[in-house]
């Protein structure tokens, strides 16, 4: 490395030597002439170097919608979506429903080994929308104009809620809870039973909802799996999930045409059994009622599996029960019960002692009045209870001047009677006592159900509790 120089005597470093050794100018031309060296060498120094871009200025970029206008735009658009969704809102299914859930109830108190011998009033209620009780789990579950309650046995106290801005078609029990049926138009603004409602009996909780075309005026059957709603013209049934597995008539949304069995038939009763249907058709050209059995799930979904369809010996048929293999129907001209086996075919036939005006009518919503036990399924004619055989649908017995069939309440069967329930033994119908029951004038038909120690009485559109 070489040493660094001295700075000269006089404190100048080497640049000022070298000045130093040049001899000053004398004249401006020769200064001219040295400056204009400087500014050549200054040039070539400049232009060795990268070339220049030119850098436009920035511009000031305003958005599209600052102006006024644009604002005003943006601030109607905002107004009519806020206004679309209140006007949705307000019209929609949920702004409509009051769904208020509860938790499980209390277990209830063992039922008596034996019915008690006096029953006393726990409480009652409007519930119109249910044709007989409606109980199961730990409620009691009553309807009336657009709302659905489950009530605690005992007390009657309601412990959750469920209603609708619509009125209540009917009411019936189904895997262990309670379908609703409200009254709405249905396909092609058919007047009818359009809205289909699971409720969960123990907490209100909505288990399932659909939109059907269940008719006016309708009832419903179950088999405890299925559950089909009767109509004039058509019958809907259902699995639990609402699911609907069968239409059978006159389908309003008719997809493939021809796939009904017959065209222009009204049904005058339905009921279920072992995952099959039951009716009585009444079709042009035919000479009699006509039996028809047909499965609750069909092999095709659109097109109904008939098991059988038998003419009847009559115009005037009532369908009665149907319990495994057998279909009972009730020949109100013939004041016959004429049971049908698993092919159609007639197996037997029974007089029955019944009054003309039991069987002038079909019953109320097309669903035969019944109630079953393991032993015997009990038919209220209107006047009269006929116990008929589990098994085979014989008729075993019958008693008179019944208001309803009968119930098993704490492990003995009751019937409601004038002025009171008559315990009666199962096997052949004789009484065993009576219990009075005050029903405040009440005179009319009567169904019972029960719930752990509580009876309870469909009277007209009351429910009643009774321990």
């Amino acid at each position: 490395m070489s040493e660094p120089e001295e700075p000269s005597e006089n404190g100048a470093g080497p640049e000022s030597s070298a000045r130093g050794r040049h001899r000053r100018p004398s004249d401006d031309s020769e200064a001219t002439q040295i400056i204009g060296v400087e500014d050549v060498l200054a040039g070539a120094t400049i232009s060795a170097g990268p070339p220049q871009r030119h850098v436009a200025p920035k511009r000031d970029r305003r958005s599209p919608w600052n102006r006024p206008r644009d604002r005003a735009i943006t601030a109607v658009i905002a107004v009519v979506v806020v206004l679309g969704g209140v006007l949705i809102w307000a019209g929609s299914e949920s702004r409509a429903t009051v769904s208020e859930t509860a938790q499980p109830g209390p277990a209830l108190p063992a039922s008596p080994a034996a019915v008690p011998a006096t029953l006393s009033e726990l409480w009652q209620a409007p519930s119109g929308a249910t044709p007989s009780p409606v109980a199961d789990s730990t409620a009691v579950i009553t309807a009336s104009g657009g709302e659905v309650d489950g009530r605690d046995p005992l007390t009657g106290q309601v412990r959750w809620r469920y209603s609708r801005d619509l009125p209540l078609c009917t009411v019936g029990e189904a895997w262990s809870g309670a379908l609703a049926l409200y009254r709405k138009d249905g396909v092609n603004n058919e007047s009818g039973c359009s809205e289909v409602v699971a409720l969960d009996a123990d907490t209100g909780h909505r288990t399932a909802q659909r939109t059907g075309s269940a008719q006016l005026g309708t009832r419903l059957a179950t088999d405890g799996t299925y559950v089909t709603a009767f109509g004039p013209t058509l019958l809907n049934t259902w699995r639990d999930d609402l699911v609907e597995t069968a239409e059978y008539g006159k389908v309003p949304a008719l997809v493939n045409p021809d796939k009904q069995p017959r065209v222009g038939c009204t049904y005058g009763s339905m009921t279920m059994a072992s995952s099959r249907v039951g009716v009585i058709e009444r079709c042009p050209g035919d000479p009699g009622d006509r039996l028809t059995v047909y499965r609750a799930v069909p092999k095709e979904s659109d097109s109904p599996q008939v098991s059988y369809s038998q003419l009847l010996p009559g115009t005037t048929g009532r369908i009665v029960a149907m319990s495994g293999d057998y279909t009972a129907v009730a020949m109100a001209k013939e004041r016959q019960l004429v049971l049908f086996g698993s092919d159609g075919n007639q197996v037997a036939t029974y007089p029955l002692d019944v009054p003309a005006e039991d069987l002038a009518h079909d019953p109320v919503g097309g669903v035969p009045v019944t109630s079953s036990t393991a032993a015997n399924v009990y038919w209220f004619t209107g006047s009269k209870v006929v116990a008929l055989a589990r098994d085979n649908l014989t008729p075993k017995w019958t008693l008179s001047s019944a208001l309803g069939p009968g119930v098993l309440f704490d492990h003995q069967l009751v019937v409601p009677i004038q002025g009171g329930l008559a315990v009666l033994n199962e096997s052949d119908g004789s009484t065993i006592r009576t219990i009075g029951v005050d029903r405040h004038g009440y005179t009319g038909p009567v169904r019972l159900s029960s719930l752990g120690p509580v009876l309870l009485e469909q009277r007209g559109d009351t429910l009643v509790a009774l321990r």
